[in-house]
């Protein structure tokens, strides 16, 4: 679909001047409150249209067209990197421990070649990762599989599984521990092994949109920054009302939304260099930041 072609005077939305009210994707894991809690405080949620979804269909619809700016998935990025520019300084990472990407596992990591390895996600970039480690850290090559991220039913069929999100956040801190289990934070055994920080998804327009639209995308951007730095200023309260509704109480969330890096500067892009040479990207594989406004 070429957005481009969609007539301007539809919608509303004083931050877009009067034009098209970008078509905005949302994560619906926790990870990225911080990143949307300063758009309900600021009014700057009338002037986009917002979709909520998981990490995968959300990349998939910015990539068909059905959306014009929103979180893609580092590994969807790099595929379709000739349809999208990625907007400067924000994503969603780590520099060290993620606490919501994790392998957990019944047995030493070492010994589980051959073994089944459940995944509870089809979000190719912590998949990729994960297998990245078990294969080229470890040395095994396990029988991966996708089910439900349920972790007591998937330790009942193998012997190990990868988890994200929110799922991973309570297998991190509630069940594995409560079942035993050893739990591998992705984004610490990335950094012991590259001494890089990770990126799992960024923010990116669809070209053609840009094209079209370039003052609307510079304002998106605006805003997402603006909630971001909010949201990290009054990272308590967003804490304590995301406790509210959610099965963590608020000083985990506090330390969740601190050990995350909502970043993307040099670091996270060297990291991203880093694991698309790693996964056998080409260098046009590249991240392309959006241009200052003119």
């Amino acid at each position: 679909m070429d957005t481009s072609a969609r007539d301007d005077t539809e919608g509303t939305g004083g931050g877009t001047n009067g034009m098209v009210r970008p078509r905005v994707g949302h994560i619906q894991f926790l990870n990225c409150v911080p990143l949307y809690w300063g758009l309900a405080r600021t009014g700057t949620l009338l002037d986009v249209e917002l979709t909520k979804d998981t990490p995968e269909k959300l990349s998939a619809q910015l990539v068909e067209g059905s959306l014009d700016i929103g979180p893609v998935t580092l590994m969807e990025y790099l595929k379709h990197a000739d349809q999208l520019v990625a907007l400067p300084d924000i994503a969603v990472g780590c520099d060290g421990p993620v606490m919501s990407c994790v392998i957990v596992s019944q047995l030493p990591l070492e010994q589980l070649d051959g073994q089944r390895v459940a995944l509870g996600s089809t979000s190719r970039t912590s998949v990729r990762l994960a297998e990245l480690m078990l294969t080229e850290r470890y040395g095994v090559a396990p029988d991966y599989y996708t089910c439900p991220p349920d972790l007591s039913l998937m330790m009942q069929e193998a012997p190990a599984a990868v988890l994200i999100g929110d799922a991973a956040l309570r297998a991190n801190l509630h069940d594995g521990p409560r079942l035993g289990l050893d739990v591998h934070d992705l984004g610490t055994m990335w950094k012991e092994w590259t001494g890089l920080p990770f990126v799992f998804a960024i923010w990116a327009v669809r070209r053609d949109y840009l094209a079209a639209h370039p003052d609307a995308v510079h304002e998106v951007h605006r805003a997402f920054l603006a909630s971001r730095d909010l949201s990290l200023e009054e990272v308590e309260k967003v804490a304590e009302q995301s406790a509210r509704w959610e099965s963590f109480d608020a000083e985990v969330l506090r330390r969740y939304f601190t050990t995350l890096d909502f970043s993307l500067g040099a670091e996270q892009l060297t990291g991203i260099a880093e694991f698309a040479r790693r996964v056998g990207f080409p260098p046009s594989a590249a991240v392309e930041l959006l241009p200052p406004r003119a």
